[in-house]
């Protein structure tokens, strides 16, 4: 697993032994960024479920201006940190260990909403619809910003939850990319 492109383009991001994560493919991620390219330069991201960070990693590499990155994982956490500092991205990030629920309901602390938010749940999980619905409700997304889901296919992911529209759906093998706004 490595980034793609920008200032940390090519280092090589390390990964938790085991199945505690699912990093994103090079081909996803690569497809991903191009889809959501335009809207990356000055952008505020929040990467939910950040596992290894190598999503908020790719963004900020790519211009974004700030990336927080949440996980519920005492090792996940320490990986992104480490990742951070081995693509001297660490002082554009801030990173949090707690559940989606109180980083949403208790942690958020910004005086605006993010951008970009990247949400790669547990597959299997039923995360997705509850977290949009709350992101929606909380008012955490920008009026002009997006959501990008990464979900197993099979996954019926709904047309609108709450305010946020699907605005373009992307499959690729077993992973379904969809884009809310």
């Amino acid at each position: 697993m490595r980034v793609i492109s920008g200032s940390a383009r090519g280092h090589r991001l390390k990964s938790l032994k085991g199945l505690a994560t699912r990093p994103t493919t090079d081909k996803v991620k690569e497809s991903l960024f191009n889809m959501i390219a335009p809207y990356i330069n000055g952008a505020y991201v929040l990467d939910l479920f950040a596992g290894t960070g190598s999503l908020g990693i790719e963004t900020l590499s790519r211009g974004a201006a700030f990336a927080e990155f949440v996980d519920n994982n005492p090792a996940a956490v320490g990986i992104i940190s480490e990742n951070l500092v081995h693509t001297k991205l660490v002082h554009l990030a801030k990173v949090v260990k707690c559940d989606w629920r109180d980083y949403i309901n208790r942690v958020y602390d910004r005086d605006k909403p993010f951008d970009i938010i990247l949400m790669d749940p547990p597959y299997s999980k039923d995360l997705i619809i509850p977290v949009l619905g709350q992101l929606g409700a909380k008012q955490l997304i920008h009026k002009d910003g997006m959501i990008v889901v990464e979900a197993e296919k099979g996954d019926n992911l709904p047309e609108s939850v709450g305010p946020l529209q699907n605005v373009r759906i992307r499959e690729y093998g077993r992973t379904i990319i969809t884009l809310y706004s």
